[in-house]
């Protein structure tokens, strides 16, 4: 019984762990390629198509612990597939985070000035309430009035 217990527990450990590596945080890497990824649809498909794959949360710019997201340069979130009640809002200029900061300002001033960049400031995870710091890359997609951006959480 109690070798039993014992192989129970570490099979419990290992399959943890190995979930744990699988799913994993995304890297600046990733979340970069990611959001020329998301560009390449939308200049290839079409706005509608980024859209709906962009927002899609079962979509594929949904992945470990991260995701990317589109808005135009007026400040209308056009896709966010984590908190789709963004994409309700006329604008998202006046929108602060815990710490006052007008981040989606932040992200078109960086769009439009150098293209792509990164952007800190706190946000919580998906599926949590408190802020986190976060660093989020913007790519404005060549050609277009809008960017893409995906985060890390540091």
């Amino acid at each position: 019984m109690r070798k039993s217990i014992y192989f129970i527990g570490i099979i419990i450990l290992i399959v943890g762990f190995t979930a744990n590596v699988w799913a994993g945080e995304a890297t600046q890497d990733e979340v970069t390629a990611k959001c020329q990824e998301a560009a390449k649809l939308i200049q290839e498909k079409g706005i509608d198509t980024g859209i709906k794959t962009i927002g899609s949360k079962d979509g594929p710019f949904v992945w470990k612990d991260t995701y990317v997201f589109l808005m135009d340069l007026d400040g209308k979130m056009l896709a966010h597939p984590m908190s789709p009640q963004l994409t309700e809002q006329k604008d998202l200029l006046k929108t602060k985070n815990t710490d006052g900061k007008l981040i989606f300002v932040d992200f078109i001033k960086l769009a439009n000035d150098k293209g792509s960049g990164w952007v800190d400031y706190m946000w919580p995870k998906p599926g949590q309430d408190k802020p986190v710091e976060k660093s989020t890359y913007i790519y404005r997609v060549p050609g277009t009035q809008y960017l893409v951006g995906a985060g890390i959480y540091k």
